[in-house]
């Protein structure tokens, strides 16, 4: 599909329409559920505490091990477990980013292995690598771990990172690297229609975005 060609709804389909931030409260979830409906998207993204939520029509997607990826692996899968146990049929897990700055990979897979395994296989699991604090080299090896430990997705960022968040050229890499069979999510800075364009053209199959509304208004169908 091309750039040109993209509809607001169809757009609209590939957004996790996401609120993370540490002082949201339940009231707060309940309205991101009531504007994800308003505005057509696919998914809503979650702390794993806020869970379990009613929100029929919509994929419910958490986050674990968010944002620091410090968490030991069995606090990551004992997490994820009980989020999918909650409701959430996506978790969207971050990997021990110093691990991967150090060039251990093994340990990456490990982690992001011992999440898949916690989980089952009856939810989509999305890699967090954080890319803007990586080389070009630890995406491509994250990437790869990420698709030997059975991932649906790998995904550039938290959004939390004072690195930055997701780039064309960290979603092109990650495209090339996981080929179609993988999904590749943009996250982390992404407020502009162009922004979210550009992350679609450079290969992303899902995006992840808090200002959903002013994304899709620069939109129409």
């Amino acid at each position: 599909m091309s750039e040109a060609a993209l509809t607001r709804s169809q757009v609209a389909a590939m957004v996790d329409h996401t609120l993370l931030k540490p002082e949201a409260t339940a009231a707060d979830v309940t309205a991101l559920i009531d504007e994800a409906r308003s505005l057509g998207v696919l998914a809503v993204c979650v702390s794993p505490s806020m869970l379990p939520i009613r929100a029929d029509g919509l994929v419910t997607a958490a986050v674990v091990g968010f944002p620091s990826g410090k968490h030991h692996s069995l606090v990551k899968g004992a997490e994820a477990r009980l989020a999918v146990d909650q409701g959430a049929t996506e978790i969207d897990m971050v990997i021990d980013v110093g691990a991967a700055v150090a060039g251990d990979y093994s340990a990456v897979l490990a982690d992001i292995l011992t999440v898949r395994e916690a989980m089952g296989e009856s939810a989509i699991l999305k890699v967090i690598l954080e890319t803007a604090a990586l080389s070009d080299e630890a995406i491509v090896e994250c990437c790869r771990a990420a698709v030997r430990a059975g991932a649906n997705f790998v995904k550039t960022s938290t959004g939390f990172h004072p690195a930055g968040g997701a780039t064309v050229e960290a979603v092109e890499l990650m495209a090339r690297t996981v080929g179609p069979g993988v999904g590749v999510k943009a996250s982390g800075g992404i407020r502009t229609t162009q922004a979210a364009l550009d992350m679609i053209a450079a290969g992303a199959t899902r995006l992840g975005l808090s200002g959903t509304g002013a994304v899709l208004d620069g939109l129409t169908d």
